[in-house]
């Protein structure tokens, strides 16, 4: 429950705290006070949407700081799950800055989302707003499954987990189909473009070069003879060749150290040049030998040079591109194989998934059905004590395709007059009947979570006399279970409180909203107030013989 609430420069607030009874806390006020100013300051420390416009003028920033008593188990495993500070009590703080704000609960910085989750753990607030969204058929299946959560719940958590992976499934599935949607002249080709690279052997990225200087080689066979045979010849052809006279220039290097041992190294280096010579003459011989002209040869390498160049053309600039454009290509092909074989892997593996899904939202479905009824009549007692027991409640359940909440489309219908149809609720018509059932619904829900706070936001809209009274004893017999906190302009309602605040807007220099306790005296004419727009003698003995029978 929230134990008190502090807020300082927002909207038109200074610096304002106020304690909470763990009970039933009344708000009333002149119209336009701005009685919900403290309901939307405990929605926005939950995090609600803000904009800057909250921030008093001539404010940095505005803070709102909730300090609230729990002793929910599902609280506590929230906050050890997010490594915050646990203890019986929660202190949420919201800082709102022009630009941006931050929450911290116990000290440590938090999410949205975990603001959320704890909001979903320790309150409930009912507005206008809220009216309308539990008014459309979309949220229904979420009330029902909320009610029924013990029988089910555990049951909906497997199926919609086991939902995930079913969706999860269908997207694989359709990337795998993705890849394999490919035309039989597209596979065709990819398999001849592969099939071409691979008829080629290409085993060495430098073969075409070496291929060339082959082909130079043999097209130039001739003229590669006379010049190697003509350079063989200079060297070693005649008896004036250049091998003999270095062979004499080494004989007289030989004669010569004998007298000048410090010619002895130059010798050697001689010696090794004309083994050289020697060496080099003999290449020169073998090698003009060995060419000749190979027109078979010539013609193996012009052929195969032109289908490296063919294959250059059409995979990339070089060998090395080519076999790299191989690999993409095989990994494709090998893709579109996988592919094939996920497909029907998935396939499987769907069907056996949806025949669980299946199985479980048809026992759902059953258990929902049998909640519906017991839902639907415990609605129609509420409704009874709150002045409308002519009422018709009936929550029908049609069969769906499998959605990740089951198979079932939940509708509440209600009539409230005997001679009506059912219709869906969200054609009540009634302000005051809306309310109402509203009551009835929250009452319900209340009493089996574990919420600790609800809070209404002005239930009373649309009603007067009995039906007064009888959703004051309602909110009366919540309190019992759960902290209400609730604005009203029903007299007979703000009798019934353990405490009541007053909301006052204050017109000085600026504008500024003040929230009292209300002492016993003060009740009284507050209460004499909201029975008769003013106090006169008649409107504080009403006032005062309200109170006096609730207390």
């Amino acid at each position: 429950m929230i134990k008190t609430i502090h807020v300082k420069n927002y909207i038109l607030i200074d610096d304002l705290s106020v304690d909470f009874s763990d009970r039933f806390n009344v708000i009333t006020g002149e119209t336009g006070a701005g009685k919900s100013i403290l309901i939307n300051a405990i929605d926005i420390a939950f995090g609600a949407k803000i904009n800057s416009d909250v921030i008093k003028k001539n404010a940095d920033k505005a803070l709102i700081e909730l300090f609230i008593s729990t002793n929910n188990p599902a609280v506590n495993a929230l906050l050890k799950e997010y490594e915050i500070d646990c203890s019986d009590e929660i202190i949420l703080v919201r800082e709102i800055m022009k630009n941006s704000s931050r929450t911290r609960v116990n000290g440590t910085l938090v999410n949205q989302n975990f603001i959320k989750e704890l909001k979903d753990l320790c309150l409930d607030i009912h507005s206008q707003h809220q009216t309308y969204t539990f008014m459309q058929p979309k949220s229904h299946i979420g009330l029902l499954d909320n009610y029924a959560k013990d029988s089910y719940g555990k049951e909906l958590d497997e199926y919609k987990n086991l939902y995930k992976q079913y969706q999860n499934l269908l997207q694989k599935l359709e990337e795998a189909k993705s890849k394999t949607d490919v035309s039989k002249s597209q596979l065709d080709f990819l398999k001849f473009q592969i099939e071409e690279i691979d008829n080629a052997k290409i085993e060495d990225i430098e073969e075409d070069s070496k291929l060339e200087n082959e082909l130079s080689v043999l097209q130039n066979a001739e003229k590669l003879k006379e010049l190697t045979y003509s350079a063989y010849w200079a060297l070693n052809g005649d008896d004036n060749s250049m091998l003999d006279a270095i062979m004499q220039i080494k004989s007289n290097l030989s004669k010569a150290v004998d007298y000048d041992k410090d010619l002895s190294e130059l010798e050697s280096s001689f010696i090794e040049f004309s083994e050289m010579a020697r060496e080099l003459s003999s290449n020169l011989r073998d090698y003009s030998s060995s060419v000749e002209n190979n027109t078979e040869r010539l013609n193996e390498i012009q052929e195969r040079l032109y289908l490296l160049d063919k294959l250059k053309r059409k995979y990339g600039n070089s060998l090395e591109s080519i076999l790299e454009t191989y690999n993409n290509l095989t990994k494709e092909l090998e893709s579109i194989d996988c592919s094939e074989n996920l497909i029907i892997e998935l396939n499987n593996k769907i069907d056996s998934i949806l025949k669980e899904l299946n199985t479980l939202a048809d026992d759902i479905s059953q258990k929902r059905k049998n909640y519906a009824e017991v839902l639907s009549q415990l609605v129609v007692d509420e409704l009874e004590k709150l002045e409308l027991p002519k009422s018709k409640f009936e929550i029908r359940i049609q069969p769906i395709e499998l959605s990740i909440l089951g198979k079932d489309n939940v509708e509440f219908y209600i009539s409230t007059n005997i001679s009506q149809d059912l219709l869906p609720l969200a054609q009540v018509a009634s302000g005051g009947e809306i309310s109402r059932v509203m009551l009835a619904i929250k009452t319900i829900f209340a009493k089996s979570d574990d919420i600790d706070t609800v809070i209404f936001d002005e239930i009373d809209t649309g009603i007067s006399g009995k039906a007064s009274q009888s959703v004051a004893d309602e909110i009366v017999e919540l309190a019992k279970y759960r902290q209400i906190i609730l604005i009203t302009h029903q007299a007979i309602i703000a009798s019934k409180a353990d405490k009541h605040f007053y909301v006052n807007k204050i017109q000085d220099d600026t504008t500024n909203i003040e929230i009292k306790t209300l002492s016993n005296e003060e009740r009284i004419n507050a209460i004499a107030s909201l029975a008769s727009g003013e106090t006169t003698d008649s409107a504080i003995d009403f006032a005062k013989s309200l109170l006096m029978i609730n207390n």
